[in-house]
């Protein structure tokens, strides 16, 4: 008996480390966006897999000039003066090898859409933000940190 509980621990150990490790090979998870002008944490942002497209919300606003809880005042149509916070910013991105591409990213504070590529480094710590319009060379990157 005293063997069968040693070998369930290891079991579940094992398992977890698994978990731990495959959660890091994906951009899904919680990530600090980390502002590529002033260097600071900005806004808390969910990254889920809904039927192999992702999709980015924010969760919390940390940064803004707009004070601490900013309406996206820029945006267009159903964004258009609603809260930030809790607003889906990326949407339908897909993985394509070792990025994820395809899909759509919206700067709040412009109201702008880009498209967007996704990268992972640092073994699946940070995430590399590319925003562009046309070819992917142009455009703007941030680095998002993954949140434990």
């Amino acid at each position: 008996m005293k063997r069968l509980s040693h070998f369930a621990i290891a079991a579940c150990l094992l398992l977890g480390s698994a978990v731990a490790w495959a959660a890091t090979d994906t951009p899904v998870g919680t990530w600090r966006q980390i502002d590529d002008v002033t260097g600071k944490p900005k806004s808390i942002i969910q990254i889920t897999d809904d039927h192999g497209k992702l999709q980015g919300k924010v969760l919390q606003v940390l940064l803004s000039d707009d004070g601490p809880h900013p309406l996206c005042k820029k945006c267009e149509g159903e964004r258009k003066d609603q809260p930030i916070e809790g607003m889906v910013i990326m949407w339908n991105v897909s993985k394509d090898d070792d990025v994820w591409d395809g899909g759509k990213i919206l700067d709040p504070k412009t109201g702008k859409v880009y498209r967007v590529k996704l990268s992972l480094t640092d073994d699946g710590q940070k995430l590399d933000v590319h925003g562009y319009i046309g070819i992917s060379l142009l455009g703007r990157s941030q680095v998002w940190e993954r949140m434990q």
